[in-house]
């Protein structure tokens, strides 16, 4: 696995993203595994969105969705505070999920307090603003009406449209091009608006799958940092440890 590590004096907290997790893919799953057996020791950790490469509702009673469900709540028994945050991928995970492996679910441009400073979380697929079929997409597909309708087919039909959208999965298909890439990744014009918006020096986020630590200058001349979290696909579990 691979670390960020940000150094402090107080409690420690971690932050993933992007595990697109499936049962399709027992390496991810176990790498998954792993990291909980090894990181009991955690004060709190926040999942920003796509645990999961498909969930379709809370009553998924698979022994895949039982799997997680146990690695989760071993987390939080142990007094690990969990918080999650949808992805594109899990944006219909709710609260019975949240109950039963006791997690807090988190809207996306949520600010915390990381010992002392404001720092922004956010999944991160809306900073992508030049891909705009996507925000079309997801603007639809997140509709509360839209996800209603969804909750309320039966389990069966979920779990062949589930098993779709991990065919098509973006993780799954070759690689990019350049230009592909640039339209599908963060626009430094969004993230300045929205580091702005919530007065933060700090962003953290997933989505995009191009892990690295951005240092640049907001409009007041004050300096600033946005760290993007891996996926588990590509960058061998990447992770954010802060102390």
């Amino acid at each position: 696995m691979k670390a960020y590590r940000l150094t402090t004096d107080f409690m420690t907290t971690g932050f993933i993203a992007d595990l697109h997790l499936s049962p399709g893919r027992p390496d991810i799953l176990a790498a998954f595994s792993d990291f909980c057996q090894q990181h009991q020791w955690l004060d709190a950790l926040y999942i920003l969105g796509d645990l999961f490469d498909a969930w379709l509702g809370d009553d998924d009673n698979s022994e895949f969705s039982a799997q997680i469900k146990e690695q989760l709540k071993q987390l939080s028994d142990n007094g690990v505070r969990l918080y999650f945050m949808a992805g594109n991928r899990d944006f219909m995970v709710g609260e019975r999920f949240a109950s039963e492996v006791g997690l807090t679910i988190l809207p996306d441009e949520t600010v915390i307090n990381l010992y002392g400073e404001r720092v922004l979380l956010m999944h991160g697929d809306t900073l992508c603003t030049l891909d705009k079929g996507y925000l079309r997409y997801r603007s639809f597909i997140q509709n509360p009406l839209v996800k209603g309708f969804m909750r309320n087919l039966p389990l069966p039909w979920r779990m062949r449209i589930a098993s779709r959208l991990r065919q098509k999965s973006s993780s799954q298909k070759p690689e990019l091009t350049p230009e592909q890439l640039y339209k599908m990744d963060a626009q430094h014009s969004e993230v300045l608006r929205v580091m702005q918006k919530h007065d933060v020096n700090q962003l953290i986020h997933g989505h995009t799958h191009r892990p690295a630590v951005h240092c640049f200058n907001l409009a007041d001349g004050s300096s600033a940092k946005r760290i993007v979290l891996g996926d588990w696909y590509q960058q061998a579990s990447t992770y954010l440890i802060s102390r």
